[in-house]
């Protein structure tokens, strides 16, 4: 490594206070790391606010110390660095898999007590890079960024990008793109793929005190419950259950939602092919690879059920001792689901219609809405934000006698909510975004930062992205859609 005493003085100025918990459980769950040597580090960018948050402040470091903290070529005092072990359904198909191009610093214990994963993210070859390189793109990387801090913004509970540096050096993919390390910070990064790992060495002593470690890190209220491991499975669920409902609200499709892409924490993780939806379509697909389409945005829910059943198979020997008795657990929970998710998700679906209160037809209203924006094409994000505005909708399609039917029939339901119409259309506007990532203008800010290595695309984008329910006068270009986006395709990145 390259870092120097003057170096490690400067990164613990900036605060941090590790601990590394993680490496206090058997050893079959990681192994050691140590970042890469990189030729000529640079920082593309750093999220001072999310800093501010965490109790961090690298604002005095020298860009030279900043650059050697966010590559790994000075470590932070008390980072322990560490690959994790997990493995993962990928596209329905079991892989042993692990951190092949990520290193887990530690924990960081937050202002509030809490502990957050600090994590590199392309900062070279581990134990289970499985002969890849272990690198990162510039590109992938600073998207990775922008779209976690669009779902922070939004209120959907996601991982964080800390910072994006630069390493100076060529990863080659389809052609020759320049290298970067991504800081991530979230709640942990325990995967149901985590639990798979264990669940096929059949190691039932470490699985409990992983089911024990994953409770007191994210569910401490169940440490003392009766049947903890069913509880632990139950509250993961609701967890999945209330982060996907909050995907469908925004229309985001996540792309590769493999095993090993869930956190136990019900965070978003891992946004390699991700993109946000434009025309409102069930098959909507954005991913390179995902051919056949089974991770569409509208087959989202069905597989975080697909999913969660991979955790309780994996979680089958512990949770109870009759293995039939276990199953008949795991589907009892598992049936509780598709109520589970429609419930969150009509609860969404009425605050983005300005409904405070329940009646039983409001599901086919909902269902006739989403039928017509399917049929006409309809913008997903615009047509909420349409409706949310005092003014009569005028985007397209909005004249045609299903729409206005539909419309009316919204109306005379809206006459019945105790609110005034324009207290519901302010409640409205804070749940219906006017600035989502629009693909065409996260592509902008990407090609140039990689072409031109300009940055101030994409900290224009940011900053707008920064307020997505606050349509200023100064971010219009960023709220229409692209003329058309029918083939626009995103990629993984490894």
């Amino acid at each position: 490594m390259t870092g120097s005493t003057e170096k490690s003085t400067d990164s613990r100025v900036a605060g941090w206070r590790f601990d590394n918990t993680y490496t206090r459980l058997p050893e079959v769950l990681f192994a050691p790391a140590r970042p890469a040597v990189v030729k000529a580090p640079k920082v593309s960018i750093l999220n001072h606010a999310l800093a501010d948050q965490l109790g961090l402040d690298f604002r005095t470091l020298s860009s030279e110390a900043a650059a050697n903290l966010f590559t790994g070529q000075d470590l932070p005092t008390g980072s322990l660095p560490i690959a994790q072990a997990y493995c993962g359904h990928q596209y329905g198909g079991f892989t042993m898999l692990g951190d092949g191009r990520a290193i887990l610093l530690g924990e960081h214990r937050t202002p509030a007590g809490g502990l957050v994963d600090i994590q590199f993210k392309g900062s070279g070859p581990t134990r289970y890079s499985r002969n890849g390189d272990g690198r990162a793109a510039l590109g992938p990387m600073l998207r990775e960024y922008i779209i976690s801090e669009a779902m922070a913004a939004l209120g959907i509970p996601t991982t964080r990008s800390l910072a994006v540096a630069t390493t100076g050096e060529t990863v080659h993919r389809l052609m020759a793109l320049p290298g970067a390390v991504l800081t991530r910070v979230a709640a942990s990064h325990l995967r149901v793929g985590t639990f798979e790992y264990l669940g096929a060495r059949r190691d039932e002593v470490t699985l409990r005190l992983l089911v024990d470690f994953a409770i007191d890190r994210h569910y401490p209220e169940l440490a003392d419950v009766p049947n903890k491991v069913f509880e632990f499975f139950r509250a993961v669920m609701d967890r999945q259950a209330a982060l996907i409902a909050r995907w469908q609200l925004v229309g985001f499709v996540h792309g590769v939602m493999n095993t090993d892409n869930v956190a136990i924490s019900g965070e978003t993780i891992d946004y390699g092919p991700c993109a946000f939806m434009n025309s409102y379509r069930l098959g909507t697909v954005f991913s390179s690879i995902d051919r056949n389409g089974r991770y569409a945005y509208g087959n989202q829910p069905a597989i975080g059920q697909w999913n969660l059943a991979r955790l309780a198979e994996s979680l089958l020997p512990i949770l109870n001792p009759d293995r039939q008795q276990a199953i008949a657990l795991a589907n009892d929970a598992l049936g509780e689901y598709p109520a589970l998710f429609e419930r969150y998700w009509h609860a969404g679906m009425r605050k983005k219609l300005g409904l405070q209160t329940e009646e039983p037809d409001d599901v086919e209203l909902i269902q006739a809405l989403l039928d017509w924006m399917e049929s006409a094409k309809a913008d997903f994000t615009t047509t909420f934000r349409t409706l949310a505005s005092p003014s009569p909708p005028t985007t397209v399609g909005c004249h045609e006698p299903e729409f206005r039917a539909w419309h009316a029939r919204w109306q005379l339901r809206l006459s019945r909510e105790q609110e005034p119409l324009t207290r519901i259309h302010e409640l409205m506007r804070t749940v219906n975004p006017a600035v989502i990532p629009r693909n065409h203008r996260v592509e902008e800010a990407l090609a140039a930062a990689e072409e031109r290595d300009d940055l101030s695309v994409l900290h224009r984008l940011l900053a707008a992205l920064a307020s997505p329910f606050d349509a200023t006068p100064d971010i219009e270009r960023y709220l229409a859609p692209p003329a058309d986006d029918g083939d626009y395709r995103t990629f993984c990145g490894t």
